[in-house]
């Protein structure tokens, strides 16, 4: 990563005040966590308060830090020894520089927003202290992680983000789909974090360090390569494709929309799916040297297939939720192509856009389930009349999202479809052509399922129950936050007057000034290509011209497939799921009860149980191994009872008879 200091024409030298207090912006939702989890429900606001102040101070210190940095304050870099062994160091520390800053940024100012975005929408919760002490566990992991400094600091994060994903995508416990989608969640992330603890591993054995920045040194150098580090840094990627929901490990975040709202928004926008993003960027010289950038090649073919799969599926989608799941998958999608392509400030800076128009959308949703009692789009429809705000903001992020000219989506969208078409006309990439294409059909695809979705919410005649209303104004005050900001942060990456691209640079990145082929061409091809988007959703959707089943046509064997997710469900379910779950778990559960615990037929042993009280007559049977243990010391107590019954005249009378036993034995001897 280079520095602003090493940017031309930019000297950094002075040493900000912000940046040294930044060990701050982890502890202090940390320490609400304590709080609100011990004495939260003493509080007359039941908590709410404590994280929010909490959240509000890690913001301010962390826009007060980026500010530093981007004006020329130092990065920082602080660590203290965690333990030492022979042949190891491991160090609990800091490493605060523009990506660090980045993330501080957009995770606690999302966060910020949704915990008072929660304050109505969580209101007559009966978890609402939990709900609030998880909230704020969940953002101090995603901020630990993006500020270590060492690989298994950053593990610390990475599975605490993990966990208390667990705990908010199951906060409605009771019903078995909810807690299935938890633990979905948390199996499926496992299954690619195990290869990202061997990817961990096997950078220690090369590098013998565990610290990011050298690991990156020895990268560029050349002191560590080869097969080695290719293994190493697609093992790692395994990793990110779990927590950033990829092809083909993407299948556990449509399903976590079943918790709360406002926890699909932090999940979405700041915390968790963009934690993978985070772990290619931070060591992205490690994916860029390792082979010729070969790990960046399959990164980029993930990336094309994930984004058009995850459209499609967007697209035939009822649930408003599952709609803008679909969605993140397919751009998170985006930042990895263009990382995967070499336009790294691009990807950087999509993921800072989408956190804003995302989080929009997400809880724009939510305002629209809180007045309809429904994720269905077909029990929505004229929602506009009812719910202005509501409307107004989210179409704001939907044009956001579609790629609109002068709004969020449009600039970082653009910049990684023409880093990959550079890349494609260089050769740089191999793979650069394939991201291009898949790209450019995912904006014209996103656009149309923005449009489609609007139109099924807010055009139209209400189909639903009841009287729908505005949310109240503690929902709809970030709506018009994050709606305000979505029309001017794209700016920040404007070609000509934009400042992003110096902020955030990664090595051999070259910042290209106005080229008509990439900032006039390309623009009016794909914003045009969303406008023609917008017109035939118009025709099919809102007007009703176009009324044919694609069940019934040629095309109808797509359909179905895109209908159910590919098969991946299937498969996962049918060909691992299950046979773990019957033959091997059967048969763990028959160990269990007939070897370990030793439960036998008990029907001829019935008076030997019924003596040492483990024969239990409601199942016939009769306990051996653990239990039988247990039904031993039981049976054997049983009968000193008999001898400890505190009569001292027995004691005496027993006393007499052993001395007079003893005294037979020693004389027959």
């Amino acid at each position: 990563m280079l520095a602003a200091e090493q940017i031309e024409g930019v000297e950094a030298t002075r040493t900000g005040l912000f940046p040294d207090l930044m060990w701050l912006v982890p502890l202090l939702p940390a320490l609400s966590f304590l709080v609100i989890l011990f004495f939260g429900k003493r509080f007359p606001d039941k908590g709410h308060g404590v994280g929010i102040l909490a959240i509000g101070i890690a913001f301010f210190l962390s826009l007060a830090g980026f500010i530093d940095l981007i004006t020329g304050a130092e990065t920082v870099e602080k660590h203290w020894v965690w333990f030492e062994l022979e042949t190891l160091e491991l160090t609990f520390g800091m490493n605060y520089d523009f990506l660090t800053g980045l993330m501080f940024v957009v995770v606690t100012f999302i966060s910020l927003l949704v915990q008072i975005y929660s304050t109505g929408y969580m209101l007559d919760d009966e978890r609402y202290t939990w709900f609030y002490a998880a909230l704020s566990l969940f953002t101090a992991s995603m901020l630990l992680l993006v500020t270590a400094d060492n690989l298994i600091m950053m593990l610390v994060g990475w599975e605490g983000v993990g966990l208390c994903s667990y705990f908010l995508i199951g906060h409605y416990w009771e019903e078995k789909p909810n807690s299935s989608a938890a633990i979905k969640a948390f199996i499926t992330t496992r299954v690619g974090d195990v290869g990202f603890m061997f990817g961990i591993f096997a950078l220690f054995i090369l590098a013998g360090t565990f610290n990011i920045t050298e690991i990156n040194h020895l990268a560029e150098e050349g002191e560590i390569a080869g097969a080695g580090l290719t293994i190493a840094a697609l093992l790692l990627f395994c990793g990110a494709i779990g927590k950033s929901a990829q092809f083909p490990l993407h299948v556990w975040l449509p399903d976590a929309m079943a918790g709360p709202t406002p926890v699909s928004a932090l999940i979405h926008a700041a915390t968790m799916v963009v934690a993978g993003i985070y772990l290619v960027a931070r060591l992205f010289p490690v994916f860029e040297f390792a082979s010729g950038g070969v790990p960046l090649e399959v990164v980029g073919v993930i990336a094309a297939i994930t984004m058009l799969i995850a459209a499609f599926l967007a697209l035939i989608q009822d649930d408003i939720k599952r709609v803008l799941a679909y969605s993140t998958i397919s751009q998170l999608a985006y930042m990895f192509a263009g990382l995967a392509v070499g336009v790294f400030t691009a990807g950087m800076f999509h993921l800072l856009t989408h956190a804003v128009f995302k989080a929009l959308l997400f809880l724009g949703a939510g305002s629209v389930i809180h007045a309809v009692h429904s994720n269905n789009m077909s029990d929505m429809g004229g929602l506009r009349k009812y719910m202005p705000a509501t409307f107004r903001t989210y179409i704001i992020g939907s044009l956001a999202l579609a790629g609109i000219f002068p709004l969020a989506g449009f600039f970082s969208k653009d910049e990684i479809i023409g880093g990959a078409l550079r890349a494609g006309i260089d050769g740089t990439r191999a793979t650069a052509w394939i991201v291009f294409g898949s790209a450019l059909i995912t904006a014209f695809i996103t656009a149309l399922y923005s449009a489609r979705m609007c139109i099924k919410t807010f055009w139209g005649e209400y189909r639903g129950h009841g009287h729908p209303h505005e949310s109240p104004g503690s929902m709809t005050s970030p709506l018009w936050v994050l709606g305000g900001l979505t029309l001017v942060v794209g700016f920040l990456g404007f070609p000509v007057i934009g400042v992003f691209k110096y902020w955030i640079f990664a090595e051999g990145e070259v910042a290209h000034g106005f080229e008509p082929l990439y900032n006039v061409v390309l623009p009016v091809i794909t914003v045009g290509g969303a406008l023609i988007a917008f017109f035939l959703a118009y025709k099919w959707f809102y007007r009703n011209e176009w009324r044919f089943d694609f069940r019934k046509t040629s095309f109808g064997w797509m359909y179905g497939f895109a209908e159910r997710k590919y098969y991946l469900d299937d498969l996962y379910l049918g060909g691992i799921v299950k046979p773990i779950q019957y033959p091997l778990a059967a048969a763990a559960y028959w160990a269990n009860q007939h070897v370990i615990d030793g439960i036998v037929d008990g029907t001829a042993r019935g008076t030997v149980g019924a003596a040492s009280g483990t024969y239990r007559a409601d199942q016939g049977v009769v306990d051996f191994g653990v239990n039988g243990a247990a039904g031993l010391t039981n049976f054997s107590g049983g009968l000193l009872r008999y001898i400890q019954s505190g009569n001292v005249q027995r004691y005496a009378a027993v006393l007499f008879a052993s001395v007079a036993v003893f005294v037979a034995v020693f004389a027959f001897a």
